[in-house]
């Protein structure tokens, strides 16, 4: 049997976190966020769209790759909402859904001591 020197403290904290634990739905939306920009060629991506909007020829310059497989990994970022994209004329431009998207990058690239 587990002794826990701390019950009242932590018994009283799992009732908060389990009264504010967020739906189920949105549990897996943030996991299916995470998991696609887990990859990482699609976080070479994020971090070259962080410097403004590009089509699909520039990002490949950008991280490298075939432009085949750079769209393709921009359709899963753009599926879980961490892209978005505009048509202007035969381009497709593609940029950061919002600044949230950077927040989370800045975010962990500072916790890792990285630097972007």
């Amino acid at each position: 049997m587990t002794v826990c020197n701390h019950e009242e403290e932590h018994l009283q904290a799992a009732e908060r976190a389990k009264r504010s634990m967020p739906k189920e739905e949105d549990v897996m939306r943030v996991a299916a966020s995470f998991k696609a920009i887990s990859e990482p060629c699609r976080l070479k991506i994020l971090f070259a769209l962080r410097h403004g909007e590009m089509c699909v020829l520039h990002i490949v310059g950008a991280v490298g790759g075939t432009q085949s497989a750079v769209s393709h990994q921009l359709r899963i970022l753009k599926a879980n909402g961490v892209v978005k994209s505009r048509r202007e004329g035969q381009n497709i431009l593609y940029s950061l859904d919002d600044e949230h998207v950077l927040a989370v990058l800045e975010l962990a690239c500072a916790h890792l001591h990285c630097h972007i």
